[in-house]
């Protein structure tokens, strides 16, 4: 036991660690806050249709040679607002991301078999290299979650009351349909910074998990927000270093974390009913 708290303090002393594990704080603390408004909207899936839309972004922008992460931002905001207006116009959420999810991966295969392939560099982003974080990336997912968490305290009451009750909201005067816009540009927001993180195959599951979690044990909406942001940040640091003490890939271990904590979670929701 002392060897490994050893190994674990001399793991936090490296300069990538402390990256990872910074960047990583921010994106899962961003993803729960959104991911809380979307699983009450039942809007849980949006996430892994960005998530694919992602890929395409960031296969074309290794195909051009630009970063990624400011490729996918733009494009991302864009494929959530037209699943937006896809669901408004035919009333099925579900469909409109199916649309974009099968379009997302097709140019993405397409974009990597027009470049050579699946590069080292992509496949990084399709399953996550958090401890490969650079500086500017740090400084971009800092930039991404102070905004975040700025527009969800601005805009927390309409969210709260669209997340609850979208019909009673309206009737009180909420802008539903702006709200509604603001949280899908959130939640594009979020999936762009989660992909260095997690990888576009698993960016969901920052979204879905910490808030799945923690409605089993919250007693009010604010509380499981709080919840949800700590067992984000729980899951994250202990992914980081088991993934670096067993040699594991991080953003897989990071999933695999957040699962066991929603497993107990589930089990005490159900053990307090």
């Amino acid at each position: 036991m002392n060897d490994v708290i050893a190994a674990a303090g001399k793991a936090l002393s490296y300069g990538f660690i402390q990256r990872a594990l910074a960047a990583g704080l921010l994106v899962a603390v961003s993803c729960s806050l959104i991911g809380l408004f979307l699983v009450l909207r039942k809007l849980s899936l949006i996430g892994d249709g960005l998530a694919h839309v992602s890929f395409a972004s960031v296969a074309l922008a290794l195909a051009l040679g630009a970063s990624p992460l400011f490729v996918s931002l733009p494009l991302v905001v864009l494929a959530s607002l037209g699943i937006l207006k896809i669901s408004e116009r035919s009333a099925n959420g579900d469909a409109a991301i199916g649309i974009l999810s099968s379009l997302g991966v097709a140019v993405g295969v397409l974009l990597a078999s027009l470049g050579g392939g699946f590069n080292v560099d992509l496949f990084g982003y399709l399953f996550g290299s958090i401890l490969a974080i650079g500086p500017a990336e740090l400084l971009f997912s800092v930039i991404v979650s102070i905004a975040v968490a700025a527009l969800v305290a601005f805009f927390y009451a309409d969210l709260f009351s669209i997340a609850y009750d979208e019909e009673f909201a309206r009737a009180a005067g909420v802008r539903t349909r702006t709200i509604g816009r603001v949280l899908v540009v959130l939640a594009a927001s979020v999936v762009t910074i989660g992909i260095r993180v997690v990888g576009t195959m698993l960016v969901s599951a920052l979204i879905v998990l910490p808030a799945s979690s923690a409605l089993q044990l919250g007693r009010s909406f604010r509380s499981t927000l709080w919840i949800s942001a700590a067992i984000a940040g729980v899951s994250v640091v202990a992914g980081i270093l088991v993934s670096y003490l067993l040699d594991l890939p991080a953003g897989a271990t990071i999933v695999i974390a957040n699962f066991l904590i929603f497993s107990a979670c589930f089990a005490a929701g159900r053990a307090r009913a």
